[in-house]
């Protein structure tokens, strides 16, 4: 079976949605107030990154984290702005 390495998952998730609305890295990371470095780091998987502009970035694409423990309900990080 293959496993996929959950970072790298979450990484192309962010990249696939900011190319969808037509961002490039230096306007998401304007729109989010982070740097556009963090937002390259982020793309590229990195290990360790900061919770807060995480989901920073995540709101300004419209997307929010969701923590779920089996079927319990779910903690939601980051409301985002529908785009």
């Amino acid at each position: 079976m293959l496993e996929l390495d959950p970072g790298a998952a979450f990484a192309g998730a962010v990249r696939k949605r900011r190319r969808q609305l037509g961002l490039g890295q230096g306007e998401l990371a304007d729109l989010a107030g982070v740097s556009e470095r963090f937002v390259y780091a982020l793309e590229r998987g990195k290990p360790s990154v900061q919770l807060d502009k995480v989901i920073a970035v995540l709101s300004a694409l419209g997307l929010h984290l969701e923590l779920r423990r089996g079927g319990g309900p779910a903690v939601t990080l980051g409301e985002g702005i529908p785009r």
